[in-house]
């Protein structure tokens, strides 16, 4: 009988391997489960709190899981680690504590690619799930600009950017499968306009608002469950002040 698994992080790649070698349904507690309102979990957890932890807390109690495995390692948050434990009083299965510790860079096509960015992003975080990542040919665009941070809860801020920008930051650790890799996340490419997100109320604001500073054309926003209309037009005015959205639509 396949059992259902969640994961949550990015855990080991020895972990994934290993569940697809049991030919389990692994379910990535990280993203937006349909018809599952985060609220019915707000005596569990503060509202004022990092929606992606919210989901992950919604989905591990809601969806009929077999197993989890969690990364708690470096490559996640002290947040993650508090909702992990939460999860081990309310669940009768059981959650695995994982530490992603892997070091060996396995390439970022994607991220480079010239894929719309909500696909990009789509399939990077399919990638977790797959232990040789994401299958296909993705030929490297010239980057017109850049995104750097953790996927957002809410994917329509990605629509606002052309299919040529470069994906950096920790969303890029997660491509290559090293969510550790502090060197990796930093990293960002100064000769292009570049957006610096992070999540509400995630501990990686304080790395998106100074690196944001430090880069010479950097823009700095957050996030919460739904991007909103003010923050939307301020990404449309700083790609179109820097000339990426005018030079997309002629």
């Amino acid at each position: 009988m396949t059992e259902r698994v969640g994961i949550i992080g990015v855990p080991p790649l020895e972990t994934i391997r290993r569940l697809r070698d049991e030919r389990a349904d692994v379910v990535d507690l990280d993203a937006t489960t349909p018809n599952i309102n985060v609220e019915e979990e707000a005596r569990l957890i503060p509202r004022y709190y990092c929606a992606v932890l919210r989901t992950v807390l919604s989905n591990g109690l809601r969806l009929d899981l077999d197993r989890v495995y969690a990364d708690v390692g470096r490559g996640k948050c002290d947040g993650a680690r508090y909702v992990v434990n939460v999860l081990k009083h309310e669940l009768r299965a059981p959650v695995v504590e994982t530490r992603n510790e892997d070091s060996e860079r396995r390439g970022n096509p994607v991220c480079v690619s010239s894929l719309p960015l909500v696909e990009k992003f789509n399939k990077i975080v399919e990638s977790v799930k797959l232990p040789d990542g994401a299958a296909g040919d993705f030929p490297a665009s010239r980057p017109r600009c850049g995104f750097w941070g953790v996927p957002p809860r809410d994917f329509s801020l990605l629509e606002l950017f052309p299919p040529e920008t470069h994906v950096f930051g920790w969303a890029r650790c997660m491509e290559n499968k090293t969510p550790a890799d502090m060197d990796l996340e930093l990293e960002f490419d100064p000769e292009i306009p570049t957006v610096f997100f992070a999540q509400s109320f995630c501990a990686k604001n304080s790395i998106a608002y100074y690196l944001a500073h430090l880069h010479p054309m950097g823009f700095y926003v957050d996030g919460d469950f739904d991007i909103s209309a003010s923050t939307r037009a301020k990404v449309e005015a700083f790609l179109e002040l820097n000339g990426v959205v005018g030079a997309r639509r002629s």
